[in-house]
């Protein structure tokens, strides 16, 4: 972008304008920040549900993982369309997990003492883990219906029709 300046602005000492600073700094490659960003998803949801047994760079593909320790200026080789079906195999029942325990948080806690989803999960406000575990889903190339699915069966299996039956 061209920035225009007032020519009393250009005899100024001092240090450099943060606008300048900014322009001057590489360009991110984005899908690089969106890879990072699922990772960051994952580990959260690992912590917030306590998923033990889970191996969060297993998730990942030797071209994911590699990209994980790259500058985000620069253009890294992602994961393409072609998975190790073991890899696919992993995320699917990681995302699985997720979906049960974020159920099983939920309905536990309803039993316990009629607490609303917000009040439990304060700081998540407006976070509706199935919904973050389908759209995760997507970026981890697993099929969207099948977290769906297991959601709405989860829901049932808990007791919780009406809203397995939306």
């Amino acid at each position: 972008p061209v920035l225009d300046t007032e020519d009393a602005w250009v005899s100024v000492e001092g240090p450099v304008s943060i606008v300048e600073l900014a322009l001057e700094q590489k360009r991110i490659h984005y899908p690089l920040v969106e890879h990072q960003f699922v990772l960051c998803t994952i580990l959260y949801a690992i912590m917030r549900f306590s998923l033990k047994s889970v191996k969060p760079l297993s998730l990942f593909d030797s071209k994911g993982k590699n990209a994980f320790f790259k500058d985000l200026t620069s253009i890294q080789l992602l994961p393409s369309g072609d998975m190790d079906p073991n890899v696919l195999s992993i995320r699917q029942q990681f995302l699985l997990k997720v979906v049960s325990a974020a159920v099983q948080t939920l309905c536990s806690s309803q039993k316990d003492k009629e607490v609303s989803e917000e009040e439990l999960f304060p700081f998540e406000k407006g976070k509706n883990w199935p919904t973050l575990a389908a759209d995760l889903a997507q970026y981890l190339q697993i099929s969207e219906d099948l977290v769906r699915r297991h959601y709405v069966c989860e829901l049932y299996s808990y007791g919780m029709d009406h809203l397995g039956e939306e």
